[in-house]
């Protein structure tokens, strides 16, 4: 299935992108190191977030088929760009925190899960991707 995503330039450096399906609205703008604004998301802060949303959702898919909720996961993700030439990401550390304990019968297919997401697979092998699992559950 594919999905409809317009983009209007705005100038300045600013983009809006319309989502087809739904019509929700979203802002882009250059980052200060790179000549923008830096008032909102950059695009490659979209990829960060990405892939950040896509792991959480599919930890979250998971755990509601197997009957328990997640509310309370917390995802981070640094998004770190070249210092050479052709500006790019370089790496995309992330950290989830996954309000269950460390003993969690369903730990290894929750982890495998995350990493298994789409946009996980779809960020290019040279980028630096560790991802580190907190359980912080009692």
């Amino acid at each position: 299935m594919a999905v409809s995503i317009s983009v209007n330039y705005e100038g300045g450096l600013r983009c809006r992108a319309t989502h087809g399906p739904s019509q929700n609205q979203f802002i882009t703008d250059a980052p200060v190191d790179n000549h923008g604004k830096g008032e909102s998301f950059s695009p490659t802060d979209l990829v960060a977030t990405a892939l950040a949303t896509c792991m959480a959702t599919v930890i979250g898919i998971k755990a509601q088929q197997k009957g328990y909720d997640l509310i309370g996961m917390k995802v981070s993700v640094e998004k770190h760009m070249s210092t050479d030439s052709p500006r790019r990401i370089v790496g995309l550390p992330i950290t989830i925190d996954i309000p269950l304990p460390a003993n969690h019968p369903d730990r290894p297919v929750l982890e495998a899960t995350a990493l298994g997401c789409p946009v996980h697979h779809s960020v290019h092998a040279d980028i630096d991707k560790p991802v580190t699992f907190v359980w912080s559950g009692k």
